[in-house]
């Protein structure tokens, strides 16, 4: 289990500010590539989505707010077009094998009916998830992908997705280089990780408790209206 406690360590590595700084005086423009990379196998590559994008981005943000050297505003332009180009490549890798894949009838898994709920969710909420979808780690993987196999329009996704990237790496990023180096941040980075990530999902969370709420409002008028029908047949006319 040696290789899983090194690729552990990597990772810890990847989200470490004074890390990356040794990596990034050692690796030279290497370094940079690497971490273009990483944010377009993470958005890009459904198999990969362990890989840090979040916690990235903000340690990327306190690095170049520590080390002169580093633009941030190049810094900025580079991780946007790699999660841009991730996203679009995802969208399609999902609408090649979407296809394909989804035609056996009776596989759980790749069930047709599964994709054509996708595409009917896509339909009327497509362009939000794929914003939202952008601060929830492994969802933020699959969901470019979804929208590919699912048919969504692809002049709406890239609209959505340029946006939803500048948003993202502006943020997140931009969070790193003013709050990164405060102490108490770095003594508690995974802690504000996860804090960023919470704040990040409540928008999907109240937007799904709006549609339940409004869901069962809607069932119960329902059930009301049917229920007043049947008192008015079962009740005859007065005389």
């Amino acid at each position: 289990m040696e290789w899983l406690t090194l690729f552990r360590q990597t990772l810890h590595e990847m989200v470490n500010v004074e890390s990356l700084r040794v990596w990034m005086i050692s690796a030279g423009p290497w370094f940079y590539a690497t971490m273009l990379a990483i944010i377009f196998c993470e958005t890009g590559l459904i198999i990969l989505p362990f890989l840090p994008g979040d916690s990235l981005l903000f340690a990327l943000g306190a690095l170049a707010a520590l080390a002169p050297e580093v633009s941030f505003h190049w810094l900025l332009a580079g991780l946007f077009l790699a999660a841009v180009a991730g996203d679009a490549v995802n969208y399609a890798i999902g609408a090649w094998v979407g296809p394909r894949v989804f035609r056996i009838k009776r596989s759980r898994l790749f069930n047709p009916e599964h994709l054509k709920r996708a595409s009917d969710f896509y339909q009327s909420h497509g362009p939000k998830t794929i914003v939202l979808a952008r601060f929830l780690p492994i969802v933020r993987t699959f969901a470019p992908f979804v929208a590919g196999a699912c048919g969504m329009d692809y002049r709406t996704f890239a609209v959505y997705n340029v946006f939803g990237a500048a948003v993202w790496v502006g943020l997140c990023s931009g969070a790193g280089f003013l709050f990164g180096n405060i102490p108490v941040v770095k003594n508690n980075f995974e802690a504000v990780v996860l804090g960023i990530i919470a704040v990040s999902a409540l928008p999907l969370v109240i937007e799904w408790l709006w549609s339940w709420w409004s869901r069962r409002g809607m069932s119960g008028t329902h059930t009301s209206a049917e229920c007043a029908d049947d008192q008015s047949v079962a009740t005859p006319p007065a005389a």
